[in-house]
């Protein structure tokens, strides 16, 4: 059972939709318990980075996720909240990726990041296994991630970003693949398939 974490910041029917697509057991839940029995964890989310932090704080969940053992993998403000900071509402992550979250220059691009994009480069990893870097994933976002060793493929939007990292059981996703059509139904089944 995937369990896919309810803190009032994640768009869960859409990530629910695309589990039930695929044809995985899961349950959406905020609840410790559930959580410890789960095979493997999804953490999703849409919003603002310091609010997002205050909810899980909440519900007692940051530091369940900061030393579970259970694969995670974060979506979009999820994938985000992994890392040790964010410039929007200068909230601190749950730090178990290094680097701090920036804001894209509105002087030179659109903001947010929003529409279809590709990769590049991509290391072997089995959560890219099947996807190339021309296969396109669908982003909304206006705050980025650094390139750094954790980095498994990044994207291209006023500069290089993280787009795909992992470190030890944790790994994250700056693109949605509930809404990215096949290609983000391969990596949620590539995810499901690391369990």
């Amino acid at each position: 059972m995937v369990a896919i974490i309810d803190y009032k910041a994640g768009n869960l029917m859409s990530v629910s939709n695309a589990l039930f697509r695929i044809g995985t057991e899961f349950k959406v839940t905020s609840d410790k318990t559930v959580l410890d029995s789960a095979d493997a964890v999804l953490f999703p989310g849409v919003g603002h980075a310091h609010a997002a932090m205050q909810a899980l704080e909440e519900r007692d969940l940051v530091q369940w996720l900061r030393e579970t053992k259970k694969p995670v993998l974060g979506i979009c403000l999820g994938m985000q909240l992994l890392y040790e900071s964010s410039e929007e509402g200068n909230a601190d992550g749950l730090g178990v990726l290094p680097g701090r979250l920036r804001r894209f220059d509105e002087s030179q691009v659109k903001v947010p990041h929003l529409g279809w994009n590709t990769f590049g480069n991509m290391k072997k990893h089995p959560l890219l296994h099947g996807i190339e870097p021309e296969n396109q994933m669908y982003y909304v976002h206006g705050y980025y991630a650094p390139v750094s060793e954790s980095t498994l493929a990044t994207c291209e939007y006023q500069l290089p970003f993280t787009s795909v990292c992992a470190r030890d059981n944790f790994m994250g996703v700056q693109f949605h693949p509930e809404k990215s059509g096949n290609n983000g139904e391969i990596l949620l089944k590539n995810f499901l398939n690391m369990v």
